[in-house]
């Protein structure tokens, strides 16, 4: 061995006494061929001294040797070991490493629609699976030793999170717990909680990457340092590359911002600067890192048809980044991957061109895409055989694929509702890709420049670290059923306010507790420094803003009065009258050409003034009622297009002799208000109103009305935090006993609610709801599997499509089924609780055409002649989720029950084709 590499004497013999202490670490260190991080070995340590423990370190770090670890644990003690993650894609490629180092016997897979070797010593599954498990006391459970939750972070997803504080609170105590999670700044915050709830935990945090990440800005065709000169992890203080700077502003001198165009027409209109910038097209790009050797990467295109379109733009370039020996690879892998597809559908599913992208080492990764196709772009893409993938962000969420390099097209992307900044975070996780542990030297983000985007502005994103963990817990009608059965409403409640959110609300009240002591002294400081009577002032302030307060509703009263009379005077206009427009761009004359009328709104009179406009009015032009002042003769039809048109009707209104009448003030009303002159007295004969200080001293009282309020919606905010899920629980607790789930004393589960208790669903109290009363009675399996889908999809906020229904039973039970819903949320509502998600029809055409045997190329074609955007992938991911509630209600209800017995038929005529391949 190189001298240089050598241990000194000192740590030889402290490596000696730790394999002492720590033997199974030192026997699975051994089985490893690489040297831990400094983190991996505290993390390893304290779960061999029996401490639970949360790690917390950047992507690519390596915090899963401490999961695995866990693994090998539970094997040496004979005990089991669940390893949970958020994503089934993540699930079968940890089942792909423990089995390739364990083998298959000793290792299982449950994710729902995939179950192999459930009783097996080490079980990968979801973190709904795990749940689940806990609230149906299974016995699996009994034995376990540890639980490995990777991506313990996703608590925070404001959809799933809340089942990951569910499995931490359910799960037995003598199981240990070991929680992987990406940098959060609050990682001791977090780990406290754990202590609170699952007792002795080591938090172990490590922020350095041992892959150092460069950041660039490509301009044009030159890759620029973003920073001048600065490592990693010193960019705080880091300056921004000059010549970037220069260049930037360079062009931004010479371009219009994106999306905009180059000057306009010489007949007006605001000059845009220089012409539209065009940046390099993807195939320049992707040469560009080429050439710098900064293949294999990943180009984050938040757009799955940019996605795609920018694999189409490469092949079609001629692009070609693999050689004829990888190309053979590819194929062969591609023909493992993708056996089981039906080959009379390869066709529709476009697999000729996805095949032809992969063997030139191109791919597009999205959630469109079939996930046979996904899982081959993401193994050919880790053995290097893909070089480039244009990618969405549902790529970052802890699928294992790094990469030399990222891309970032743009720093703006789509959240469902509106186009938004990425925020640090999400840069951080996007470019966290970034180079490859044991390949790269260093990695690299790059972000396109356009004009728009200031270096500045990349730098805040890529040197910002504070990422705090929100909880994202709430209680649920199925949470509130399965915790009422297991320990009665008091018990769960203080279960409740064990949650990171309840600890995290709580922490909340603490500061604003201290401030509201702070500002209780202040108000005593104010009155204090009251020159007279305090309270007599006091009172005197109050009366003032009484006052004031009536002076504004008597307003608001006046105009909305004035405004109903106008409109009831616009609505009496008829065609010919000349009335005067008071104010504004069309003040003066101006005659009527069409009444405007509406059934519904305000009327919008049609109007041609005497400098020849025409055009709609409104209530908001007139402050008072209108009067005609006069008529002209109309011809029987008005043609306002022509010119010559309005022109005649303005010259006859100028010859009308009509004078526009003088502006009349207008009288508020408030000196003819009883209440207001009562209160105007009063204020003249309180004994502070006489005072020669008087104004110095409300100003001291004014300062602490102000501060009094502000102290005043602080408590407010206190009360409602403190003990918040409990009380939520209790409001979900009261409907759930109005509708027959709970009995009168909200303590005891029904029959009805043992069923709620067993579906998992967003929607789960609407289904049972609808299974309560009858509505999906005498279905058939295609009915309703159409029927049932509307309570798991949802469209995207970008599609236009009108949902159509099959006929048969669906319209009748979906109309049904809406009914329920909206007396549901009606309740809701009441009781001031989160309204369940309208249930959405747009997949049941689709679903019921494929429950009845229906080819894929007929579905897909019969969806997109009905407008539907409905890509293969799609297809087959809310397929699986209907067949999950499906299989669910033939649980609950028995194959003996008519709609458990549909369900189950329908189960078995969707798990077919592209729906089933892939499954086990």
């Amino acid at each position: 061995m190189d001298s240089s590499t050598s241990p000194t004497p000192a740590e030889a013999y402290a490596a000696a006494r730790r394999r002492g202490r720590y033997p199974q670490l030192a026997r699975f260190a051994a089985e490893l061929s690489f040297e831990f991080d400094d983190f991996q070995v505290r993390g390893c340590e304290a779960l061999e001294d029996g401490h639970g423990v949360l790690v917390c370190a950047p992507t690519g770090a390596g915090k899963t040797v401490v999961g695995e670890f866990a693994v090998h644990l539970a094997l040496a003690e004979g005990r089991k070991c669940f390893y949970t993650t958020p994503i089934k894609a993540l699930s079968n490629q940890k089942y792909a490493d423990l089995t390739a180092r364990y083998g298959s016997g000793k290792v299982g897979l449950l994710t729902g629609d995939t179950a192999i070797n459930g009783n097996a010593q080490v079980v990968v599954m979801t973190t709904e699976v795990l749940r689940n498990m806990l609230y149906a006391n299974s016995s699996a459970v009994n034995d376990l030793g540890y639980v490995v939750m990777d991506e313990i972070h996703y608590l925070a997803d404001r959809f799933r999170g809340a089942v990951w504080e569910e499995v931490i609170l359910h799960l037995p105590e003598y199981v240990r717990l070991v929680g992987l999670s990406a940098t959060v700044s609050n990682a001791e915050e977090f780990g406290e909680w754990l202590v609170a709830v699952r007792g002795d935990t080591a938090v172990v945090v490590d922020e350095h990457r041992p892959v150092p990440l460069w950041q660039h800005m490509l301009v044009g065709n030159r890759l620029l340092d973003l920073f001048a000169g600065e490592e990693y992890g010193k960019r705080g203080e880091a300056k921004i590359n000059p010549t970037l700077l220069r260049k930037v502003e360079e062009l931004g001198r010479m371009h219009a911002p994106a999306g905009l165009r180059g000057p306009r027409n010489r007949r007006g209109g605001p000059p845009q600067r220089g012409p539209r910038y065009r940046p390099p097209s993807r195939v320049d790009v992707v040469e560009r890192l080429d050439r710098a050797g900064l293949l294999p990467a990943i180009v984050f295109i938040f757009s799955r048809a940019g996605c795609d379109a920018a694999v189409g733009q490469c092949l079609h370039s001629g692009l070609r980044l693999n050689t004829p020996e990888e190309i053979a690879e590819v194929r062969r892998v591609v023909d493992e991957r993708t056996r089981d597809l039906p080959e009379s559908d390869l066709g529709v599913l476009g697999y000729w061109e996805w095949r032809e992208g992969l063997e030139q080492g191109i791919a597009a990764h999205h959630a469109g895409l079939l996930p046979a196709f996904k899982e081959t772009v993401e193994e050919l893409f880790v053995r290097g055989l893909v070089k480039v993938v244009f990618a969405t962000e549902t790529l970052a969420l802890g699928i294992n694929m790094p990469a030399r390099t990222v891309m970032l097209e743009r720093l703006v992307k789509y959240n469902g509702e509106a186009h938004v900044d990425l925020t640090p975070g999400e840069y951080t996780q996007l470019t966290g890709r970034a180079g490859r542990r044991g390949i790269d030297v260093e990695g690299h983000a790059v972000v396109l420049w356009q004009p728009g985007v200031d270096p500045r502005q990349v730098a805040g994103l890529a040197s910002t670290r504070t990422y705090p963990l929100r909880s994202s817990f709430r209680p649920g009608y199925n949470m509130a059923i399965n915790l009422v059965g297991q320990f009665g409403s008091q018990e769960a409640r203080e279960l409740l306010e064990q949650s990171f959110a309840q600890f995290q609300a709580d922490r909340s009240v603490v500061g604003m507790a201290r401030r509201i002591e702070r500002n209780k002294e202040a108000l005593a400081g104010y009155a204090d420094a009251v020159q007279g009577d305090f309270d007599e002032l006091l009172s005197y302030a109050e009366l003032r803003k009484k006052i004031s307060d009536r002076e504004k509703l008597l307003a608001r009263q006046n105009s909305a009065a004035r405004r109903a009379k106008t409109a009831e005077s616009l609505e009496r206009l008829r065609k010919g009258d000349v009335i005067s427009v008071p104010a504004g761009r069309r003040a003066g004359l101006a005659v009527v050409v069409d009444p405007g009328l509406d059934p519904v709104h305000e009327p919008r009179p049609v109007v041609v003034t005497e400098d020849r406009w025409s055009g709609p009015l409104s209530v908001a032009d007139f402050p008072a009622p209108v009067e005609p002042l006069g008529r002209v003769r109309l011809p029987r039809h008005v043609e306002l297009r022509s010119p010559k048109t309005r022109r005649d009707i303005a010259s006859s209104l100028r010859n009308t002799g009509i004078d526009r009448p003088q502006r009349q003030r207008r009288r508020s009303g408030a000196g003819d208000d009883a209440e207001l002159a009562s209160l105007r007295h009063e204020l003249h004969t309180h004994p502070v109103h006489s005072l020669p200080e008087r104004e110095a001293s409300l100003r001291w009282v004014e300062r602490y009305q102000r501060l009094a309020a502000e102290t005043a919606q602080i408590e407010r905010k206190v009360s409602a935090t403190t003990h918040s899920l409990a009380r939520a629980f209790d409001r979900i607790r009261a409907l759930l006993a109005e509708r027959g789930y709970l009995g009168d004393e909200r303590d005891e589960v029904t029959e009805h609610g043992r069923m709620l208790a067993r579906i998992y669903s967003e929607s789960d109290l609407l289904a049972a709801e609808c299974i309560r009363q009858g509505v999906w009675a005498g279905l058939t399996p295609p009915e309703l599997a159409a029927v049932v889908s509307a309570l798991v999809y949802e469209a995207r906020r970008d599609s236009a499509a009108e949902p159509r229904l099959p006929q048969g039973g669906v319209p009748k039970a979906w109309l049904e089924t809406a009914r329920i819903w909206t007396a549901l949320v009606d309740d809701e509502r009441r009781h001031r609780l989160d309204t369940t998600r309208e249930p959405d029809a747009g997949f049941a055409w689709p679903v019921y055409r494929w429950a009845r045997g229906e080819s894929l190329e007929k579905v897909l074609t019969a969806a997109e002649a009905n407008g539907q955007e409905l890509s293969a992938g799609d297809f087959v991911r809310w397929s699986r989720q209907v067949i999950d509630l499906l299989d669910q209600l033939k649980d609950v209800l028995g194959k003996d029950d008519p709609v458990g017995g549909a369900a189950g038929k329908a189960v078995r005529s969707l798990r077919r084709g592209v729906v089933a391949a892939g499954e086990v």
